[in-house]
């Protein structure tokens, strides 16, 4: 009879917490108040799209200085123009498939409020949801690929004037439970110079889809960065990527259910030591 009750108890819940969906997020979905890009200027502290939350924090800092880290979303098509004044663009000059928007993140590190870059889901109810990745695309942006394809700055040119540095650049994609752990890592290279062959070396520019279905059920995603090129302040590659059409399936989980839920587990454990 237990057993009866308890299948019956869990069922419900499963019910209870509605049903699985597919999403995608193509930041199709988003408009542009003025320009071309968005960084967090409005003080909203982030977008959505799709069933996703992409996190920002902007700081104006006065005298015309400001400064943005999380994420930001774009429709530059600037392929050629090098350093940070062109931030915003990547180097495919597009969205992925031909879209038009696609999204940019950028780590600000122990200086930035939203850094690592990270998302969330369940942006239509304002509840937690679970969400499985199927994955998503990913490039570089213009300021990165041109700063390790040529160098900037403290940042090195890749691969050294022979060709022979193992230079590497390397996105770092984690799984994240909602509760300060993670579920599994993926990780990217957006340069890699490792191989012996030299003819094998590349700077990723065009979208390339990577597949997250490994990291499992997640409440979030946060996005951090590695790479050979370091020094006295870190990494000295701009640390930037862009990507597009994140997808996934999502599951929402309502808060009273949850609390409902270990509420009469827990009642049925006590009756349970009661009776022992």
């Amino acid at each position: 009879m237990k057993k009866l009750v308890l299948f019956m108890l869990v069922s419900g819940l499963v019910l209870m917490t509605g049903t699985s969906f597919g999403a995608v997020s193509t930041f199709d979905d988003l408009s542009f108040p003025s320009g071309v890009y968005w960084n967090g200027a409005d003080g909203s502290g982030g977008f959505n799209s799709g069933e996703a939350i992409f996190y920002n924090s902007y700081t104006d800092w006065g005298g015309g200085w400001v400064s943005w880290d999380g994420w930001a979303y774009s429709r530059m098509t600037d392929t050629t123009t090098a350093g940070y004044g062109n931030q915003y663009s990547a180097i495919t000059g597009g969205g992925a498939g031909g879209s038009a928007n696609y999204g940019v993140a950028y780590d600000g590190g122990i200086y930035g409020g939203a850094s690592p870059p990270s998302v969330s889901f369940g942006s239509s109810t304002g509840q937690t949801h679970n969400a499985t990745i199927s994955g998503a695309y990913f490039t570089n942006t213009t300021y990165a690929y041109l700063s390790m394809r040529d160098g900037e700055g403290p940042a090195k040119k890749f691969g050294g004037v022979d060709g022979s540095d193992p230079d590497f650049f390397q996105l770092i994609v984690r799984g994240t439970d909602g509760q300060g752990g993670y579920t599994g890592a993926v990780e990217f290279y957006l340069a890699d110079f490792q191989d012996d062959d030299n003819s094998l070396d590349y700077i990723v520019d065009e979208w390339t889809w990577v597949d997250l279905s490994s990291l499992g059920n997640v409440a979030g995603l946060e996005f951090s960065f590695d790479s050979s090129d370091t020094g006295d302040y870190g990494i000295n590659t701009p640390l930037y990527f862009a990507m597009d059409d994140l997808e996934y399936t999502a599951a929402p989980i309502p808060a009273s259910v949850l609390l409902l839920g270990s509420g009469l587990l827990g009642v049925l454990g006590i009756r349970h030591r009661k009776k022992s």
